[in-house]
């Protein structure tokens, strides 16, 4: 009879452990697998795995950017020198700073960055406005026309640009870029325009239904309720027209060849600026231009904008959703 109790004692003892392992088992797969295929411990590790990986392909020249500023030359000319150098140095920096002539070209580029940028919003507005909620006559041949004008790629209108500037004598001069911005034709104008249009196409007509009654013009409609209304898509529009602005290179190296010149271009003339006896007959180099100077100089004109990035990256992403770029 002993016998038979432990018998059916190890049965029950069996079949309990097997409830149990069965449930411990339950557990451990929803919490790899989860209930669905995204809220699992394994479809977060693979998720959070390929973020790494895009972080690090974006990022990894600007480590190596930072990381490169910092190297003397014995350190830039030992391989095993990788990304700490053994010895810090602001050598390269304080060239970096002379020979970009910083104050006067961050001032230069920072003054055509900030007024085009703001132009552009208040004209691509009023435009984008005038053709979503106005009734005009050619309504679809302007779109057509403004979008064909994003098409045509800027090497190919450089030429007749520049002759037209030249004769009106605007050459190293904002103007080059400022009034074309005035006109609505700045740098990607075209996709600023289609922003602002489809962006009040899709505010409801009871807004300016209800104004009108209350007898407000199209400009009072225009500045007191629409614009008010579009923050997100001028915010969107600003910060992308002022970093294309900033990192502009082509368009600065036709117009603005001497005198008044952005940081972009300022970083071709290092060498002449740090040396400038390789211009005459001596080409004696005093300051000699490492990949770390150049480095460093790089460094110094990307700063700003991801300076204001930081600063305003909140509300730039929240406007990109609001205006309909992304879904």
């Amino acid at each position: 009879m002993i016998t038979a109790m432990k018998s059916e004692f190890e049965k029950v003892s069996r079949s309990v452990r097997g409830v149990l392992w069965g449930r411990k088992a339950q557990k451990t797969k929803m919490l790899v697998l989860g209930r669905s295929l995204s809220d699992g411990l394994l479809a977060k590790l693979i998720i959070y795995l390929l973020l790494s990986i895009v972080a690090y392909l974006y990022l990894q020249p600007i480590l190596y950017m930072v990381s490169t500023m910092f190297k003397n030359m014995s350190d830039l000319l030992d391989p095993t020198v990788k990304w700490i150098p053994r010895e810090i140095t602001w050598e390269n920096v304080t060239k970096a700073l002379k020979g970009l002539q910083y104050p006067e070209a961050l001032r230069n580029t920072a003054l055509i960055s900030v007024t085009c940028s703001l132009v552009q919003v208040i004209i691509c507005a009023m435009t984008g406005y005038a053709l979503a909620r106005l009734e005009l006559p050619f309504k679809g041949l302007f779109t057509a026309l403004i979008i064909l004008t994003f098409l045509i790629p800027p090497q190919v209108i450089i030429i007749p640009l520049y002759v037209i500037f030249s004769k009106l004598g605007l050459l190293n001069s904002i103007f080059v870029f400022l009034i074309p911005a005035i006109f609505g034709q700045g740098l990607k104008g075209a996709l600023f325009i289609l922003i602002f249009r489809q962006f009040f196409k899709a505010q409801p007509p009871s807004l300016e239904e209800a104004a009108k009654l209350d007898g407000a013009s199209t400009a009072r409609l225009f500045f007191g309720i629409m614009l008010p209304l579009a923050r997100s898509a001028c915010l969107v529009v600003f910060l992308f027209s002022f970093i294309w602005y900033w990192n502009m290179y082509y368009e600065p190296s036709m117009f603005l060849t001497k005198g008044f010149t952005p940081l972009s271009i300022r970083l071709d003339m290092l060498e002449d600026v740090l040396n400038p006896s390789l211009l005459g007959n001596t080409r004696t180099i005093v300051n000699p231009i490492t990949e770390s100077t150049k480095m460093a100089a790089a460094f110094l004109i990307i700063l700003p904008p991801i300076i204001v990035f930081m600063f305003l990256q909140r509300w730039f992403v929240s406007g990109i959703e609001r205006t309909g770029i992304v879904e």
